[in-house]
């Protein structure tokens, strides 16, 4: 698979997320697939126990996907996932092997007030 064929499997796997159709978001998994949260410190097996978790999911979600960079097999998605209304900002780090992700990683931020030290520094985003 090229890196072409990559991104458009990336594309059909958060346009399917977003739509809450979980057969097609987890088409891009290999059946023995790992996918890990750290700031929870749990590690999921499997393409259906992944799938079946996110089923499991009870708030409504939305995904809005800022950018995808990658290269050779190591992708890396930053996106908005809007639980309920309240958006947590997402990092996916997916290793593909034969086309297909072996193992992602998922790290969440929640948005905070910024710090009133560097005001005079920045510029507000959206």
């Amino acid at each position: 698979m090229d890196e072409h064929e990559i991104r458009q499997a990336l594309n059909r796997h958060w346009t399917a997320a977003d739509a809450n159709d979980f057969v097609g978001e987890h088409e891009i998994y290999q059946d023995d697939a790992v996918l890990e949260y750290p700031q929870s410190g749990e590690r999921i097996r499997g393409r259906r126990n992944i799938q079946a978790s996110r089923v499991a999911q009870p708030s409504s979600k939305r995904f809005t996907v800022r950018r995808i960079v990658g290269a050779g097999d190591l992708w890396v998605t930053e996106c908005v996932i809007t639980y309920d209304g309240r958006p947590s900002y997402s990092v996916s780090v997916m290793e593909f092997v034969d086309g297909r992700v072996a193992r992602e990683t998922q790290y969440f931020g929640d948005p905070f007030e910024p710090g009133p030290s560097r005001a005079h520094l920045v510029e507000r985003m959206g």
